[in-house]
């Protein structure tokens, strides 16, 4: 079912059981479980996935964290099977209206080469969003859904983008959220620094697809509009990909694929029980020196709202 959302309507919160593969850690609910999902490579910029629990040292604030969950790498028979709740966001404004084919077709070729999602959320938007959820065996008319969109309207990435995290924070299961736009924004009643803030906030991954769409390459917007994304991906600890043709799209779905087949999670409860709201920084380590990590760089903690000021009693 689609339902459309005004855009800076719809922080709304969502919870809902999720199907889980095997392989997929559960996480007790009510329990402060930091999640973070490392990639790892060698020298050569190779992933590597035959690493162990006992390989890994995470760190928060400086101070070791007893990591309490473990899901290694799959094989790559595994990978076929990889259960994902996935987010794909389609930009469909004015903006990338000259892209539109190229997004389409990435989005598509993107389906077809990543295993079936668990849950997936897909949300097209412009000036208004419009969100459709498909369980693992309802997948089938996703195609023709993407490729009816037109392109036209205003930009409300900011907005969309909050929309979809809201509704995945503190949902189980592994979250990888791949987003079609060019960057811009035009009419968003959410600010940026509040999507980071949100982005912070919750443990999924980003993965920006990057089209020029109508800007100037080098003006001030675009460059904002480019920072922007590659701050997502820093603070998810995902990656950037900038296509221009369609012969790049292969590639960018394979490696996108290989990442996610070979990326481990850790789970630890930190030993700082406060719940104030401030940042917390990771820093996961490993004892083999030679290899690179890539993970969210930390986390905003949880806060408990005051309770609300007793009423006065009349005289």
């Amino acid at each position: 079912m689609t339902r459309p959302v005004s855009g800076g309507l719809a922080l709304l919160a969502f919870a809902a059981p999720l199907l889980l593969a095997q392989r997929t850690p559960v996480f007790e609910v009510g329990l402060d479980l930091v999640n973070v999902t490392v990639t790892v490579r060698d020298v050569r910029g190779g992933l590597v996935s035959d690493l162990a629990a006992e390989d890994f040292v995470v760190r928060e604030d400086g101070r070791p964290q007893t990591v309490q969950v473990f899901a290694p790498a799959v094989s790559p028979e595994e990978r076929k099977e990889l259960a994902l709740n996935l987010g794909m966001l389609f930009d469909t404004s004015e903006s990338m209206r000259k892209d539109l084919r190229l997004s389409q077709e990435s989005a598509i070729r993107f389906l077809e080469n990543i295993p079936r999602a668990r849950d997936l959320l897909l949300i097209f938007f412009d000036r208004d969003i419009r969100i459709s959820r498909y369980g693992s065996e309802n997948q089938q008319g996703i195609f023709g859904r993407i490729l009816e969109t037109k392109g036209a309207g205003f930009t409300a990435l900011h907005d969309a983008i909050a929309v979809y995290v809201s509704r995945v924070a503190g949902t189980p299961g592994r979250k990888v959220l791949v987003l079609f736009t060019d960057g811009d924004d035009t009419t968003s009643q959410v600010p940026p620094q509040e999507v980071q803030r949100l982005v912070r906030s919750t443990d999924v991954t980003i993965y920006p697809v990057a089209f020029p769409g109508e800007q100037r390459r080098n003006s001030s917007e675009a460059l904002r509009a480019r920072s922007f994304l590659y701050s997502l991906a820093q603070l998810s600890g995902g990656r950037v990909f900038q296509p221009t043709a369609s012969r790049e799209l292969a590639a960018i779905y394979q490696s996108i694929l290989d990442e996610l087949g070979t990326q481990y999670v850790l789970g630890y409860v930190s030993d700082n029980p406060r719940r104030d709201g401030k940042y917390r920084r990771i820093t996961v380590e490993l004892k083999r020196p030679e290899l690179k990590v890539r993970h969210r760089p930390g986390y905003d903690a949880p806060k408990d709202e005051p309770p609300p000021a007793p009423k006065k009693k009349p005289r």
